[in-house]
């Protein structure tokens, strides 16, 4: 009987240490989240060419990697960003890659996704007044520099311009408005200057009401081709020379036909594919870069 006692207390010792156990792993495995090795992807618009190459570039590396991506569309709506960003936050992500509408605006919500130990991300646009890991650009205000460069080679100095704005507050406007404006307020003549969003039938009415107003017009650069596009269509048969940014197969066909004259080239599917090529790094316990810088280029016909 006594050897059954011994036996008895030996075996409630053992289970009572395997439950301790138990609860001393589970309390290491709950401290600060590393999220479920997912890879949130908040794109400012799917509405646009552009933001569709980019996304499906970030798709497109994430299946050959084998990871989980969740793409949210914000539908240039900075509200709605906001809310999206909580929503993948919700969903345990490990990583948040974010193409914000306004750099300002989407700061609150990665500063959320960052208490929480999510890592982020930025592409194409930068989160103001936030350190992220990794910012995934091309040279904005290079790339500006270069297209009215080339605008002034064809309009000569002094002529009149105007400037067709992206959406207020996003990083892309601020630098490439920086860029015009650096070769524009020496060597040309801005008349007027205006948001369209970097919408194609915003641009064709702004561009609209800058012509009643000004009929000498000579060149137009605008933030984007969207813009420039629609301003294309506001143009008509006037000789007014267009240079946009981004190029997209839509602005390429219009350098072809000489309706408009340049864009400036970046490579948004390279940027999605390496936005999640650096968040697959981040979840492995790599070191990455904090800029990746992405080349731009002219393109004329």
């Amino acid at each position: 009987m006594k050897l059954k006692k011994i036996v008895a207390l030996v075996s409630s010792a053992i289970l009572a240490f395997s439950l301790v156990g138990c609860s001393i792993e589970g309390e290491e495995s709950s401290g600060e989240s590393t999220g479920n090795g997912s890879i949130g992807f908040s794109v400012s618009t799917l509405n646009n060419p552009f933001f569709v190459t980019l996304s499906q570039g970030a798709k497109d590396k994430a299946k050959e990697q084998g990871v989980d991506l969740i793409v949210v569309d914000a539908g240039d709506d900075a509200a709605k960003q906001t809310s999206d960003i909580e929503d993948l936050i919700s969903k345990n992500i490990s990583v948040l890659i974010v193409n914000p509408v306004d750099s300002d605006a989407v700061a609150p919500a990665v500063k959320d996704a960052i208490a929480k130990g999510i890592k982020v991300i930025s592409v194409d646009r930068g989160v103001n007044g936030v350190d992220v890991d990794c910012a995934i650009a091309s040279d904005n205000v290079e790339g500006a520099k270069m297209a009215t460069e080339y605008l002034v080679s064809l309009i000569g100095k002094d002529a009149k311009v105007v400037e067709l704005e992206g959406t207020s507050g996003a990083s892309a406007t601020i630098d490439r408005g920086a860029g015009f404006h650096e070769v524009a307020d020496k060597q040309l003549n801005v008349v007027s200057k205006q948001t369209a969003n970097f919408n194609r039938s915003e641009g064709m009415t702004v561009m609209e009401n800058m012509l009643q107003s000004n009929s000498d017009i000579k060149g137009v650069f605008a933030h984007n081709d969207e813009m420039a596009l629609g301003a294309v269509e506001a143009i008509g048969s006037k000789d007014i020379v267009v240079v946009g940014f981004d190029s997209t197969d839509d602005a390429l066909a219009a350098i072809k036909k000489g309706k408009m004259v340049a864009t400036v080239a970046q490579k948004p599917d390279l940027m999605g594919a390496t936005a999640v090529e650096t968040a697959v790094k981040i979840i492995n316990g790599e070191t990455v870069e904090k800029t990746i810088p992405v080349e731009v280029e002219l393109v004329t016909k």
